[in-house]
Protein backbone atom coordinates (compact mmCIF):
# COMPACT_ATOMS: atom_id res chain seq x y z
CA UNK A 1 0.00 0.00 0.00
CA UNK A 2 2.38 2.36 0.67
CA UNK A 3 4.20 1.99 -2.55
CA UNK A 4 1.04 2.64 -4.30
CA UNK A 5 0.60 5.64 -2.06
CA UNK A 6 3.55 7.09 -2.89
CA UNK A 7 3.17 6.48 -7.04
CA UNK A 8 0.05 8.47 -6.45
CA UNK A 9 2.00 10.95 -5.23
CA UNK A 10 4.09 11.26 -7.68
CA UNK A 11 1.49 11.07 -10.35
CA UNK A 12 -0.30 13.88 -8.57
CA UNK A 13 2.58 16.00 -8.40
CA UNK A 14 3.73 15.51 -12.15
CA UNK A 15 -0.13 16.83 -13.09
CA UNK A 16 0.22 19.64 -10.37
CA UNK A 17 3.67 20.39 -12.01
CA UNK A 18 1.93 20.35 -15.56
CA UNK A 19 -0.91 22.09 -14.92
CA UNK A 20 1.41 24.72 -13.16
CA UNK A 21 3.93 25.19 -16.02
CA UNK A 22 1.41 24.02 -19.04
CA UNK A 23 0.59 27.76 -20.28
CA UNK A 24 4.41 28.59 -20.21
CA UNK A 25 5.20 25.53 -22.33
CA UNK A 26 2.80 26.70 -24.70
CA UNK A 27 3.93 30.11 -24.93
CA UNK A 28 7.18 29.02 -25.42
CA UNK A 29 6.85 25.99 -27.84
CA UNK A 30 6.34 27.71 -31.30
CA UNK A 31 9.56 29.71 -30.72
CA UNK A 32 11.31 26.91 -29.65
CA UNK A 33 9.79 24.90 -32.76
CA UNK A 34 11.05 27.82 -34.35
CA UNK A 35 14.87 27.86 -33.73
CA UNK A 36 14.57 23.67 -33.94
CA UNK A 37 13.79 23.91 -37.43
CA UNK A 38 15.06 27.02 -38.86
CA UNK A 39 18.40 27.21 -36.29
CA UNK A 40 19.48 24.03 -34.72
CA UNK A 41 19.33 21.76 -37.34
CA UNK A 42 20.47 23.44 -40.42
CA UNK A 43 23.77 24.07 -37.99
CA UNK A 44 23.09 20.40 -37.63
CA UNK A 45 23.37 19.62 -40.98
CA UNK A 46 26.48 22.52 -42.01
CA UNK A 47 28.38 20.40 -39.03
CA UNK A 48 27.92 17.31 -40.83
CA UNK A 49 28.74 18.28 -44.34
CA UNK A 50 32.10 20.02 -42.93
CA UNK A 51 32.90 16.58 -42.66
CA UNK A 52 32.24 15.62 -45.77
CA UNK A 53 33.66 16.34 -49.37
CA UNK A 54 31.46 19.37 -51.40
CA UNK A 55 31.00 17.46 -54.84
CA UNK A 56 30.30 13.84 -53.58
CA UNK A 57 29.58 13.82 -50.13
CA UNK A 58 32.69 11.79 -49.18
CA UNK A 59 33.69 11.68 -45.81
CA UNK A 60 37.10 13.44 -44.85
CA UNK A 61 36.69 13.88 -41.10
CA UNK A 62 38.46 17.19 -39.90
CA UNK A 63 40.63 17.50 -43.48
CA UNK A 64 38.47 20.52 -43.93
CA UNK A 65 39.39 22.40 -40.69
CA UNK A 66 42.87 21.55 -41.06
CA UNK A 67 42.77 23.26 -45.13
CA UNK A 68 40.58 26.53 -43.48
CA UNK A 69 43.15 26.93 -40.56
CA UNK A 70 46.23 27.31 -43.59
CA UNK A 71 44.47 29.39 -46.29
CA UNK A 72 46.19 32.42 -45.72
CA UNK A 73 42.73 34.06 -46.66
CA UNK A 74 40.62 32.40 -43.51
CA UNK A 75 43.62 33.68 -41.27
CA UNK A 76 43.77 37.63 -42.48
CA UNK A 77 39.74 37.35 -42.65
CA UNK A 78 39.67 36.20 -38.80
CA UNK A 79 42.51 38.78 -37.99
CA UNK A 80 40.36 41.31 -39.47
CA UNK A 81 37.33 40.55 -37.94
CA UNK A 82 38.62 40.11 -34.15
CA UNK A 83 40.73 43.85 -34.76
CA UNK A 84 37.60 45.29 -36.25
CA UNK A 85 35.24 43.99 -33.26
CA UNK A 86 37.74 44.76 -30.86
CA UNK A 87 38.14 48.55 -31.97
CA UNK A 88 34.56 48.96 -32.64
CA UNK A 89 32.70 48.00 -29.42
CA UNK A 90 34.26 49.68 -27.07
CA UNK A 91 34.26 52.94 -29.30
CA UNK A 92 30.68 52.50 -29.94
CA UNK A 93 29.91 51.44 -25.64
CA UNK A 94 32.00 55.01 -24.81
CA UNK A 95 30.56 56.96 -27.95
CA UNK A 96 27.01 55.97 -26.86
CA UNK A 97 27.72 56.79 -22.99
CA UNK A 98 29.13 60.45 -23.79
CA UNK A 99 26.26 61.69 -25.92
CA UNK A 100 23.52 60.09 -23.89
CA UNK A 101 24.62 61.35 -20.66
CA UNK A 102 24.29 65.32 -21.44
CA UNK A 103 21.52 63.96 -23.12
CA UNK A 104 19.52 62.95 -20.04
CA UNK A 105 19.18 66.42 -18.78
CA UNK A 106 17.34 67.93 -21.66
CA UNK A 107 13.88 68.27 -21.83
CA UNK A 108 14.01 67.50 -25.81
CA UNK A 109 15.52 64.30 -25.31
CA UNK A 110 13.02 62.25 -26.54
CA UNK A 111 13.03 64.01 -30.01
CA UNK A 112 16.61 64.40 -30.50
CA UNK A 113 17.04 60.74 -29.70
CA UNK A 114 14.80 60.26 -32.51
CA UNK A 115 17.58 62.15 -34.84
CA UNK A 116 20.37 59.94 -33.79
CA UNK A 117 17.98 56.54 -35.13
CA UNK A 118 17.76 58.04 -38.61
CA UNK A 119 21.06 56.30 -39.73
CA UNK A 120 19.05 53.21 -39.02
CA UNK A 121 16.53 54.04 -41.47
CA UNK A 122 19.13 55.36 -44.43
CA UNK A 123 19.18 52.54 -47.16
CA UNK A 124 22.55 50.79 -47.17
CA UNK A 125 22.91 51.58 -50.52
CA UNK A 126 22.75 55.30 -49.72
CA UNK A 127 25.33 55.44 -46.88
CA UNK A 128 27.78 53.58 -49.24
CA UNK A 129 27.41 56.31 -52.05
CA UNK A 130 27.79 59.13 -49.58
CA UNK A 131 30.90 57.20 -47.95
CA UNK A 132 32.06 57.12 -51.65
CA UNK A 133 31.32 60.49 -52.13
CA UNK A 134 33.69 61.58 -49.09
CA UNK A 135 36.57 59.08 -49.18
CA UNK A 136 37.50 58.48 -52.87
CA UNK A 137 40.84 59.98 -54.49
CA UNK A 138 38.69 62.49 -55.79
CA UNK A 139 36.11 62.88 -53.38
CA UNK A 140 35.39 65.71 -51.12
CA UNK A 141 37.24 65.11 -48.25
CA UNK A 142 40.81 65.29 -50.83
CA UNK A 143 39.01 68.50 -52.31
CA UNK A 144 38.62 70.41 -48.65
CA UNK A 145 41.92 69.26 -47.56
CA UNK A 146 43.45 70.33 -51.43
CA UNK A 147 41.34 73.64 -50.73
CA UNK A 148 42.70 74.12 -47.30
CA UNK A 149 46.58 73.34 -48.35
CA UNK A 150 45.61 76.25 -50.99
CA UNK A 151 44.48 78.37 -48.16
CA UNK A 152 47.17 78.00 -45.93
CA UNK A 153 50.42 77.14 -48.23
CA UNK A 154 50.83 74.60 -45.79
CA UNK A 155 50.49 71.55 -48.32
CA UNK A 156 50.25 70.63 -52.03
CA UNK A 157 46.80 69.01 -53.82
CA UNK A 158 45.96 65.70 -51.51
CA UNK A 159 44.51 62.62 -53.65
CA UNK A 160 44.34 59.74 -51.17
CA UNK A 161 42.94 57.08 -51.92
CA UNK A 162 41.76 56.17 -48.51
CA UNK A 163 39.45 53.42 -50.11
CA UNK A 164 43.10 51.36 -51.08
CA UNK A 165 45.25 51.84 -48.27
CA UNK A 166 45.02 51.01 -44.36
CA UNK A 167 43.04 53.97 -43.89
CA UNK A 168 40.13 52.10 -45.12
CA UNK A 169 40.04 50.20 -41.98
CA UNK A 170 39.29 53.50 -40.13
CA UNK A 171 36.43 54.08 -43.07
CA UNK A 172 34.75 51.24 -41.42
CA UNK A 173 35.12 51.67 -37.94
CA UNK A 174 33.42 55.40 -39.07
CA UNK A 175 30.88 53.79 -40.92
CA UNK A 176 29.90 51.52 -38.52
CA UNK A 177 29.96 53.95 -35.52
CA UNK A 178 27.78 56.41 -38.16
CA UNK A 179 25.22 53.96 -38.37
CA UNK A 180 24.78 52.31 -34.58
CA UNK A 181 25.92 55.25 -32.27
CA UNK A 182 21.93 56.08 -32.58
CA UNK A 183 20.56 52.38 -31.87
CA UNK A 184 23.54 52.58 -28.40
CA UNK A 185 22.22 56.20 -27.43
CA UNK A 186 18.88 55.54 -26.92
CA UNK A 187 19.84 52.03 -25.05
CA UNK A 188 21.75 54.02 -23.02
CA UNK A 189 19.21 57.07 -22.52
CA UNK A 190 16.56 54.23 -21.72
CA UNK A 191 18.67 53.42 -18.71
CA UNK A 192 19.54 56.56 -17.16
CA UNK A 193 15.82 57.61 -17.41
CA UNK A 194 14.77 54.78 -15.45
CA UNK A 195 17.05 55.75 -12.47
CA UNK A 196 15.16 57.17 -9.92
CA UNK A 197 15.17 60.37 -9.11
CA UNK A 198 15.12 60.34 -5.88
CA UNK A 199 18.50 58.61 -5.64
CA UNK A 200 19.93 61.61 -7.63
CA UNK A 201 18.33 64.37 -5.56
CA UNK A 202 19.30 62.40 -2.34
CA UNK A 203 23.31 62.57 -3.40
CA UNK A 204 22.96 65.90 -4.45
CA UNK A 205 21.48 66.85 -0.72
CA UNK A 206 24.94 65.06 -0.04
CA UNK A 207 26.92 67.47 -1.42
CA UNK A 208 27.94 65.20 -4.49
CA UNK A 209 28.46 67.07 -7.47
CA UNK A 210 27.81 65.93 -11.54
CA UNK A 211 31.15 63.18 -11.62
CA UNK A 212 30.10 61.67 -8.44
CA UNK A 213 26.46 61.01 -9.52
CA UNK A 214 27.71 59.97 -12.95
CA UNK A 215 30.20 57.84 -10.54
CA UNK A 216 28.18 56.00 -7.87
CA UNK A 217 24.64 56.00 -8.72
CA UNK A 218 24.13 56.55 -12.74
CA UNK A 219 27.02 53.94 -13.86
CA UNK A 220 26.42 51.26 -11.34
CA UNK A 221 22.95 51.56 -12.53
CA UNK A 222 23.59 50.92 -15.83
CA UNK A 223 24.91 47.58 -16.25
CA UNK A 224 22.04 46.02 -17.15
CA UNK A 225 21.79 48.29 -20.28
CA UNK A 226 25.67 47.72 -20.70
CA UNK A 227 25.40 44.00 -20.98
CA UNK A 228 22.87 44.63 -23.64
CA UNK A 229 24.50 47.11 -25.68
CA UNK A 230 27.91 44.85 -25.08
CA UNK A 231 26.05 42.30 -26.75
CA UNK A 232 24.14 43.92 -29.74
CA UNK A 233 27.57 45.53 -31.04
CA UNK A 234 28.88 42.14 -30.99
CA UNK A 235 26.71 40.71 -33.26
CA UNK A 236 26.09 43.78 -35.28
CA UNK A 237 29.77 43.81 -35.90
CA UNK A 238 29.43 40.72 -38.07
CA UNK A 239 26.99 42.73 -40.11
CA UNK A 240 29.33 45.41 -41.57
CA UNK A 241 29.57 43.38 -44.82
CA UNK A 242 27.57 45.16 -46.81
CA UNK A 243 29.06 48.36 -46.66
CA UNK A 244 32.87 46.96 -47.17
CA UNK A 245 31.23 45.14 -50.04
CA UNK A 246 29.50 47.47 -52.05
CA UNK A 247 32.45 49.82 -51.00
CA UNK A 248 34.90 47.89 -52.30
CA UNK A 249 33.51 44.62 -53.80
CA UNK A 250 33.98 40.96 -53.09
CA UNK A 251 38.23 41.47 -52.83
CA UNK A 252 38.49 45.01 -50.96
CA UNK A 253 41.99 46.22 -49.37
CA UNK A 254 43.46 43.64 -47.25
CA UNK A 255 42.61 45.52 -43.76
CA UNK A 256 38.95 44.97 -44.73
CA UNK A 257 38.64 41.54 -45.91
CA UNK A 258 36.36 40.28 -43.37
CA UNK A 259 34.94 36.81 -42.87
CA UNK A 260 31.85 37.68 -44.82
CA UNK A 261 34.11 38.51 -48.10
CA UNK A 262 35.42 35.16 -47.74
CA UNK A 263 32.36 33.37 -47.08
CA UNK A 264 31.32 35.29 -50.30
CA UNK A 265 33.58 34.36 -52.06
CA UNK A 266 33.90 30.65 -51.44
CA UNK A 267 30.15 30.56 -51.62
CA UNK A 268 30.59 31.97 -55.40
CA UNK A 269 33.08 29.26 -56.22
CA UNK A 270 31.15 26.66 -54.76
CA UNK A 271 33.68 25.83 -52.08
CA UNK A 272 31.13 24.25 -49.61
CA UNK A 273 32.99 22.37 -47.72
CA UNK A 274 35.38 25.08 -46.69
CA UNK A 275 32.40 27.37 -46.23
CA UNK A 276 30.70 25.09 -43.89
CA UNK A 277 34.30 24.16 -41.85
CA UNK A 278 34.53 27.32 -41.05
CA UNK A 279 30.55 28.43 -40.18
CA UNK A 280 31.03 25.93 -37.58
CA UNK A 281 34.18 27.31 -35.92
CA UNK A 282 32.59 30.69 -36.04
CA UNK A 283 29.46 29.65 -34.79
CA UNK A 284 31.25 27.86 -31.94
CA UNK A 285 33.30 30.95 -31.16
CA UNK A 286 30.61 33.40 -30.80
CA UNK A 287 28.77 31.27 -28.56
CA UNK A 288 31.35 30.76 -26.76
CA UNK A 289 31.70 34.66 -26.54
CA UNK A 290 28.24 35.23 -25.66
CA UNK A 291 28.74 32.71 -23.10
CA UNK A 292 31.41 34.48 -21.53
CA UNK A 293 30.08 36.83 -21.56
CA UNK A 294 27.30 36.28 -19.71
CA UNK A 295 29.24 34.62 -16.81
CA UNK A 296 31.46 37.85 -16.58
CA UNK A 297 27.71 39.43 -16.23
CA UNK A 298 26.51 37.06 -13.65
CA UNK A 299 30.04 37.39 -11.56
CA UNK A 300 30.00 41.46 -11.87
CA UNK A 301 26.21 40.86 -10.34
Amino acid sequence: MTGQKRNRHKKGSIMMAVRHNGPFVMFLLPSLAGVMLFVLLPFLDVMKRSLQTAVTGEFMGVKNYDVIFHNQAFVLAVHNTIRFTLVCIPLLVLVGLMVALPLSNLKEAGLIKSVYLFPLAMPTATIVLVWKMVFYRQGFLNLFLTKLGEVTGWWEAVRIDYLGTGASFWVLVASYLWKNTGYTVVLWLAGILAIPNELLEAARVDGAGRWKCIRYIILPNLKGSFYTIVILSFLNSFKIYREAYLVAGSYPQEDIYLLQHLFNNWFVNMEFDKMAAAAVCVGIVLFGAIMLLQRLWDKAE
